[in-house]
């Protein structure tokens, strides 16, 4: 499959990749992780499988996901690279990505991703010693919620050996602009037009996954209460407190106040940092936290900087 191809499936998954699961449509994206190295379908996970496939298999697993409307590609940096091929030089780590439906409601693929985690970790082909996940935007929300259903479904083999999660512009506080399109949707309805309607009815077809970015709702009963939690301290789960937590974090301006309500325009400074930051506490230090002036969204998955960060968290 060409990388067009494959880049216009992915944003046709972002935008209604529910409806094509629900609808049995073949265009939809199976969940699978990958390896850049070599094949790229979905790695089996099963031992002999994987063993062909990662060949210099090591204890030291760095796992990638990518965003909304992505694939492994949002990774590619300018000389080709991306961070887990950097990591596998400088580190000895062995890098893999996944490549999932980001239409999906996250409560979903957070579900499906531990459940994936599980079987690769039985079927690969040396004892793991640690992992570390790596999440772009959306990325790093399905990360959180896949550490939640590991933890309430316990136990699972994968959890215990994440040592280290790293969030690359998450919007561990909601996106306002998913907000903000809501909020249109919902007064559109209210106008007595029925072309104003329909256009109403159009915006509410977008994916429980992007509904999903609004408010971060990892849980389904967060989506229940859907706008009521943004302020409520166990919402979205609190951080697994066994696992060392790394923020990444963009802003266009340099500008304070700019940067509080734009950030790196989609995803404000204060969502991809609040309410995990506690400098009075020493919950996250300050060390563990890396705020970009002048990158994008999507620049912050494939910056040399943010590799420089991820190198030395790493280390």
């Amino acid at each position: 499959m060409g990388k067009k191809l494959e880049a216009s499936l992915a944003v046709l998954n972002g935008a209604i990749g529910d409806y094509l699961v629900r609808t049995g449509n073949g265009l939809a994206t199976a969940m699978g992780l990958v390896s850049r190295t070599g094949d790229p379908a979905p790695l089996t996970l099963e031992r002999a499988a994987l063993s062909r496939a990662l060949p210099a298999a090591s204890p030291r697993v760095a796992l990638l996901v990518h965003g909304l409307m992505s694939t492994e590609s949002i990774w590619t940096m300018a000389d080709g690279t991306d961070y887990g091929a950097l990591l596998a030089r400088d580190l000895g780590y062995t890098a893999v990505y996944l490549r999932y439906n980001s239409g999906l409601a996250i409560a979903d693929n957070g579900a499906s991703l531990s459940r994936a985690l599980d079987g690769f970790v039985a079927a690969y082909p040396v004892p793991i010693e640690s992992l570390v996940t790596i999440g772009h935007s959306m990325g790093g929300l399905v990360i959180r919620s896949a550490c939640h259903v590991g933890r309430l479904e316990g136990p699972r083999a994968w959890l215990p050996l994440v040592q280290k999660a790293i969030y690359v512009g998450t919007p561990h506080l909601g996106a306002p602009l998913e907000r903000v399109g809501r909020a249109v949707a919902r007064l559109l309805r209210t106008i007595d037009d029925p072309y104003t309607r329909l256009i109403a009815e159009i915006a509410d077809l977008r994916s429980d996954g992007l509904k999903d970015l609004g408010d971060a709702d990892l849980r389904h009963e967060d989506r229940a209460a859907r706008g009521a939690r943004l302020r409520d301290p166990h919402h979205p789960v609190p951080l697994l407190p066994e696992i060392q937590h790394y923020l990444v974090a963009g802003a266009l301006s340099e500008s304070p106040w700019l940067a509080t309500l734009f950030g790196d325009s989609v995803v404000p400074v204060r969502s991809a940092t609040a309410g995990l930051v506690d400098l009075t506490s020493g919950a996250l230090p300050p060390s563990h936290v890396k705020i970009l002036d002048g990158t994008s969204h999507l620049m912050l998955a494939r910056d040399p900087q943010v590799y420089d960060a991820i190198r030395e968290w790493c280390r």
